[in-house]
């Protein structure tokens, strides 16, 4: 059974970090695509950013220049250190994982998703 669950949100002023991490089990982590999306209220849920099983990584225009993605394959961990954040940025952040076939930005790609976790920017 496949199971993503992140963690480390929670409330921040503009301006201030936060990381995301997302904890991966029951797949053969190395193998598969990570990403994060967002969904705000109200909102469809859009992608933020990408990490591939060889490393090469993708980002919305949004967050470029703010936010990194990475990805431990021993700790079967992906991480999204989000720097400078807007209140903009304020959403449900979810973790998803999918197989190398299709592209990073398509939602529909992934497979597999986390139950999300909060992050609020205060203004």
């Amino acid at each position: 059974q496949v199971q993503l669950v992140e963690s480390g949100g929670g409330l921040v002023q503009a301006g201030g970090s936060l990381r995301l991490s997302c904890a991966a089990s029951g797949l053969t982590f190395g193998s598969y695509d990570m990403g994060w999306f967002r969904q705000a209220p109200g909102k469809g849920r859009e992608f933020v950013a990408g990490v591939s099983s060889t490393g090469g990584t993708t980002y919305a225009d949004s967050v470029k220049g703010r936010f990194t993605i990475s990805r431990r394959n021993v700790e079967r961990t992906v991480y999204l250190q989000m720097n400078n954040l807007k209140p903009e940025d304020t959403s449900v952040y979810y973790c998803a994982a999918k197989t190398i076939y299709g592209l990073k930005t398509d939602r529909g790609a992934y497979a597999y998703w986390g139950p999300g976790t909060q992050v609020t920017v205060s203004s």
